[in-house]
């Protein structure tokens, strides 16, 4: 997304409707709702919601665990570029038999690395 259209909430809508328009099979989008006021953020989150059930394949990275939990159907944890855990998001989220990292991070207790 260009980051004009980042800056403000109404220029990331109109980025993500002209990806929409071009009716991809896929489309990556990189912290969506980051910076942007709750009912900006709903807005967005539910122009993804349309896009998925048009049948579009996103891969979406954030930070944000609850709008992992309410958009995601699979979970891909990263740390330091390797991929940790890829699984559903019902299995994620139950935090059974994660690795150490990524069950630090489901608690809010993953130390950061200098």
């Amino acid at each position: 997304m260009p980051d004009r259209c980042r800056r403000r909430p109404d220029g990331r809508r109109l980025a993500l409707a002209r990806a929409w328009a071009l009716q991809p099979d896929i489309l990556f989008l990189d912290e969506p709702t980051a910076s942007l006021d709750p009912g900006a953020k709903r807005e967005v989150e539910a122009l993804v919601q349309d896009f998925a059930a048009d049948g579009v394949t996103l891969v979406m990275s954030t930070h944000n665990l609850g709008q992992a939990r309410r958009l995601g159907t699979r979970v891909a944890y990263l740390e330091a570029g390797t991929l940790v855990v890829d699984r559903r998001a019902e299995d994620y989220f139950s935090g059974d038999d994660l690795p150490d990292p990524a069950r630090q991070f489901l608690k809010g207790e993953l130390p950061w690395h200098t």
